[in-house]
């Protein structure tokens, strides 16, 4: 049986002159690429990411696509876009899960794990 599997790699980026320091909001924008390491094809369809600040606010965010794609990938093939996000501190964290369907109709999650958001300087 095939077996689907998409995985994820996502690079931060402070964005100061988005940014309002020491009061906040921090920006940063992520880059975010999806690669289908299964032998099926299969279709992301629907996000949903968890943005936390360093005093535990959480932000959720879900929706269908990913800037406005759902793109189809073969096995060997990815998807690559960057969005962005603030924070009301100069650090965070964002993890997330896609919600993907094979092209034969079976849903899977590709697990998005924790990432760092930090204004440089910041951590010490």
């Amino acid at each position: 049986m095939a077996k689907p599997h998409f995985s994820c790699r996502v690079k931060t980026e402070y964005l100061a002159e988005q940014s309002e320091p020491p009061e906040g909001p921090f920006a940063f924008a992520y880059t975010v690429t999806i690669t289908n390491d299964g032998d099926i094809a299969a279709q992301l369809v629907a996000r949903h990411w968890v943005f936390t600040d360093a005093t535990g606010r959480e932000e959720q965010v879900r929706g269908l696509a990913v800037v406005g794609h759902q793109p189809l990938l073969k096995p060997g093939e990815s998807f690559e876009y960057t969005s962005w996000t603030r924070l009301a501190t100069p650090q965070g964290t964002m993890q997330g899960t896609f919600f993907c369907m094979t092209e034969d109709a079976h849903p899977f999650d590709a697990e998005i794990a924790p990432v760092m958001l930090a204004q440089p300087g910041a951590l010490h």
